[in-house]
């Protein structure tokens, strides 16, 4: 049996796109049990919908650790595909899922996923953009730590991942306090200690691109490091277990996380301290109103709130050049958001024929929107 757990937090406007891909799956012995974390918008009403075809689960908000160890718990299945409520899957993921992960040896299955926005697929990308880690990473795991713990960047996100029940049993429940947003990383981290990581390069899902990431909002600066270091935690405990002693301070710090705050700080060395800059980010970083004392202005956002891609070029001019009229004096794309410069085309035309480009790498293209 194949559960598919869906965590839904004020995600009413999409929640019934994720149930009905859980519902239309080509593989017949499943159930679909759906968490909700405590939503105040029309959620529940819609949920309760489908009330014959799923096991809903209503419980008070306490982010998305706490909305898994719910899900699990409610589960039956010998593999749990757990489903963020704005992404959805295609009708054959979980039969596939089955056949790649039928022996029963093997940790998870993860697959790629499309980028989606307005139900439009973004310029045939996928996520992630690189090849899928795959195979039996135990030894770089031990030795490099969680920077190749099979997880982001080299895998998908949440909604990417069938796993097997036998691990998740090993390792739940997930700790609520250390990973109340981000509990897919948990999973990540720890997956390469018990076995072997599958994967199937293709496209098994839709990962939505929109302005609304509800499931927790804080101040990323003040919890960017603390994920990374719950995670060596986590980590190291479990090989303490085995009897592995390692040291956590002598693994590379060249994980996601600290790569954004090296950006960050060429951003800083970049920008003024009294001006404002545009981040184009598509919400990734997090990062509250300010980005080591230079603040930021998101692209798109209405009432300081990320508000999701512009509409058209048009749109995105507009945005820019408002933003520009109150001082902003910098627009940067980081790499999740490179797409936009392919997208939007006459955005980009319109930067590159009105302002110059300061920084253009692998990680960040930055224009200076000042008038010189």
């Amino acid at each position: 049996m194949v559960s598919i757990v869906i965590n839904n937090y004020n995600y009413g406007n999409y929640v019934a796109e994720a149930i009905e891909s859980a519902i239309h799956q080509s593989y017949p012995s499943k159930e679909i049990i759906v968490v909700d974390d405590g939503s105040t918008d029309m959620s529940r009403d819609i949920i309760l919908r489908y009330k014959n075809d799923i096991i809903p689960v209503f419980k008070e908000n306490g982010g998305q650790a706490s909305a898994m160890n719910a899900g699990l718990n409610e589960s039956k299945g010998d593999i749990i595909i757990f489903l963020d409520a704005d992404d959805y899957l295609t009708s054959t993921a979980a039969e596939k899922a089955v056949d790649a992960l039928h022996d029963g040896k093997a940790v998870k299955v993860h697959w790629l996923l499309w980028k989606i926005m307005d139900g439009n697929i973004v310029n045939n990308q996928t996520l992630p953009d690189a090849k899928l880690t795959e195979g039996y990473l135990k030894d770089q795991l031990i030795k490099r730590g969680p920077s190749h713990s099979g997880g982001p960047p080299h895998g998908p996100p949440n909604s990417g991942n069938a796993w097997a029940r036998w691990y998740l049993e090993e390792i739940f429940p997930i700790p609520e306090a250390s990973f109340r947003g981000g509990a897919d990383n948990y999973l990540f981290v720890l997956a390469p200690l018990f076995g072997e990581i599958r994967a199937i390069h293709e496209p098994l899902g839709y990962y939505r691109i929109h302005g609304k990431n509800n499931t927790l909002k804080p101040d990323y600066m003040t919890t960017f490091f603390d994920r990374y270091d719950h995670c060596c935690q986590a980590l190291s405990q479990y090989l303490s277990e085995e009897g592995i002693k390692v040291d956590p301070s002598s693994w590379p710090r060249d994980h996601w996380y600290h790569k954004v705050y090296a950006d960050m700080k060429e951003i800083a060395s970049l920008v003024p301290d009294s001006d404002s800059f545009i981040l184009v980010d598509e919400n990734h970083w997090l990062s509250g109103d300010t980005i080591l004392g230079r603040p930021r202005i998101l692209f798109t956002e209405r009432n300081g709130e990320y508000w999701g891609p512009p509409a058209d070029d048009k749109a995105a001019i507009l945005e820019l050049e408002r933003d520009r009229q109150k001082g902003a004096s910098f627009i940067v794309f980081t790499a999740p958001a490179f797409w936009w410069l392919d997208y939007y085309s006459g955005l980009r035309h319109h930067l590159n024929n009105c302002y110059p480009c300061e920084i253009n790498n692998d990680r960040m293209v930055v224009y200076r929107i000042t008038n010189v």
